[in-house]
């Protein structure tokens, strides 16, 4: 794979202090860096778009400029950029209303030569893990593509197998899953790699017809087989011949009318309503539904025949919380969807809009990542989506209800800010040690201090 460059946007009023970073920064291992710099402050934010700068090393006081207000506009406008402040003044309320409003470090003039290049170093490295895992996704998202669906865990690789040896030979098959997984794609995928590919895929939404129309819809009706009925009229079976018949919700399905169903699906014929002829067809028949059809049998509200004949074959299409490491290729497909839709060239989503959506449980699956990413396009300013486009609900979510075993489950988010606060307690409030025991950065913390500050006076000494 070829090396991904990085590229970095000095601002700074001091012509010199611009060269000592040029020459700090050259050659750093292993790092393909491209620096830019300038020491006005009005064509930084300009400069920083055109370059689609990775990193921005920032004066945080400059001519005419209140650098707090130019850091805003950095993080407003490009989102994906990481800022490091420089200071000559250091103070730590600075410092946290700095971290506070985007940057990810905040440094103290004379800059430490080998520490700045550590820390840019650190930054480039991201950075160039973000461009290939950008490119990563691009490649095999081109290779885990399957008749319109797109996977590459192992239960989707399963799934692909399944149907690609059941869509030769099926006559009828069974799809399960909770609503919004895409088992509408499974029934076309199965359609356009049968036998009858060439013939028509008609689709029926069981949950969507009230009961007297049921039968009608299916089987069709002659004239004057009922008040209205002004002529001859074919149904969906007669429509879906010698191609796929979809019965979306099956388990909606009114308990009198599955028997006629079953019958249609034994013998192959139909009979219209009001006529005593009977009609062969030639109809492939795929069900879907999301309700527990072994339990319906139990309760009384699904025939078990019915349900033998169907799930035959029977494919379970998972959760998106079951095959999380879909989430990037499904965030590419959506891109790339929406890019067409919107005329706009959104590359991908920055680290903080990454950890949000992969701490997100996605309870609506597929179908909700589409909708959330479809409004954030929309939001979208920069060719990066950004937390705050993303929908407050999102960010944050409801506690899910754990639900099913009704205990209560506290978000990562709220643990990590806990726990951060309680070391913070032990080391006596020096935030230095509490960022070493913790093994995380100084702007890390301060992100999952940010809160805890307004709660916590003891939080504020050190």
């Amino acid at each position: 794979m070829k090396e991904q460059q990085v590229t970095l946007v000095a601002v700074d009023d001091d012509s010199a202090t611009l060269e000592l970073i040029k020459e700090a920064l050259e050659g750093l291992e292993g790092m393909d860096l491209q620096i830019h710099t300038t020491t006005d402050p009005d064509e930084a934010v300009d400069l920083i778009l055109q370059k689609q700068a990775d990193i921005a090393v920032l004066d945080l006081v400059l001519p005419g400029r209140d650098g707090m207000q130019l850091l805003e506009a950095i993080v407003q406008k490009s989102p994906g950029t990481e800022v490091i402040l420089l200071t000559g003044h250091y103070s730590t309320d600075s410092a946290l209303e700095a971290i506070q409003k985007g940057a990810c470090d905040y440094l103290t003039k004379p800059i430490s030569i080998a520490d700045f290049r550590l820390r840019i170093s650190r930054l480039a490295a991201e950075a160039k893990r973000r461009h290939e895992a950008l490119k990563l996704d691009s490649e095999m998202f081109s290779t885990h593509r399957f008749e319109g669906m797109v996977g590459q865990s192992p239960l989707m690789r399963d799934l692909f197998a399944r149907i690609r040896r059941i869509a030769p030979h099926f006559r009828t098959a069974l799809i399960t899953g909770a609503t919004g997984t895409g088992k509408e794609l499974v029934a076309r995928a199965l359609h356009r790699l049968s036998p009858v590919s060439s013939g028509r895929f008609v689709d029926f939404n069981c949950s969507a017809v009230v009961e007297s129309l049921f039968e009608s819809e299916l089987f069709g009706y002659v004239k004057g087989a009922f008040t209205g009925a002004q002529s001859d009229r074919m149904g969906l079976f007669e429509h879906a011949n010698n191609g796929v018949l979809f019965l979306d919700e099956l388990g909606d399905t009114p308990l009198n009318m599955q028997s006629k169903l079953l019958r249609a699906l034994q013998n192959q014929e139909i009979r219209r309503v009001g006529s005593p002829v009977a009609h062969k067809v030639n109809v492939r028949v795929i069900a879907a539904t999301n309700r527990n059809l072994p339990k319906m049998i139990t309760e009384g509200t699904f025939r078990d025949d019915l349900y033998y004949r169907l799930s035959m074959v029977e494919l379970k299409v998972p959760r998106l919380a079951e095959r999380k490491e879909d989430v990037s290729l499904l965030v590419r497909h959506f891109l790339e969807y929406f890019n067409e839709q919107y005329g706009k060239n959104i590359r991908g989503l920055t680290p903080r809009a990454q950890a949000t959506l992969s701490r997100y449980w996605w309870p609506g699956n597929v179908r909700e990542l589409e909708n959330v990413l479809g409004a954030a396009c929309m939001m979208a300013q920069d060719s990066m989506i950004d937390v705050r486009d993303l929908r407050e609900t999102i960010k944050n979510p409801p506690t899910p209800a754990a639900a099913e075993d009704g205990e209560n489950i506290v978000p990562l988010a709220d643990l990590e800010r806990q726990h951060a606060r309680s070391t913070l307690k032990r080391m006596r409030g020096n935030k230095v040690k509490t960022a070493e025991a913790l093994g995380i950065s100084r702007a890390t913390l301060y992100r999952l201090l940010e809160e805890v500050e307004d709660e916590d006076p003891e939080a504020r000494t050190g």
